[in-house]
């Protein structure tokens, strides 16, 4: 099911030439972590956030506005594909709760620096194994640690 909701999305993106970059569970995958996704989550340009928006209309489940919960302080929207939930944030502004510091900081999302990977019978733009450590590392809930872990045991 996952690999459907990721098609749709990727389809949708790249059909209007839309740069975006994985990240969360699938770009652990895409280094090595295992543990079932609970959604897919991206990155576009803030500039052409709301036309991803508009494109994917018909699969909303939580509107496009900012939101500030769970370690994220960020705009996005919310789609659900075929009972799976895909987020789209915008690369502007985008901040997370680094747990360590107990402050929030910004989280730089850099859609043209990427790392082109297999996952989900695709290739792949994903976050930089270093970035995704670093961030997963600053909110430091239980599934980023065990993603951490296995990114780092993954040959």
């Amino acid at each position: 099911m996952h690999q459907a909701a990721a098609e749709w999305v990727v389809g949708l993106l790249r059909q209007r030439e839309i740069p975006f970059v994985i990240c969360g569970g699938l770009a652990a995958q895409g280094y090595g972590a295992k543990r079932p996704l609970h959604d897919i989550d991206l990155f576009v340009p803030g500039e052409v956030f709301s036309s991803v928006v508009e494109a994917g209309q018909a699969y909303i489940s939580k509107g496009a506005a900012h939101y500030r919960e769970e370690g994220w302080d960020l705009t996005y929207v919310q789609f659900k594909y075929e009972g799976i939930k895909v987020e789209v944030g915008s690369a502007d502004g985008a901040h997370i709760f680094d747990a360590s510091r107990q402050a929030w900081v910004p989280l730089a999302i850099d859609v043209t620096r990427v790392e082109m990977r297999p996952v989900l019978g695709m290739d792949l733009p994903l976050m930089p194994k270093d970035d995704l450590i670093r961030y997963k590392r600053a909110l430091s809930r239980p599934v980023d640690i065990e993603d951490i872990r296995a990114i780092e045991a993954s040959p």
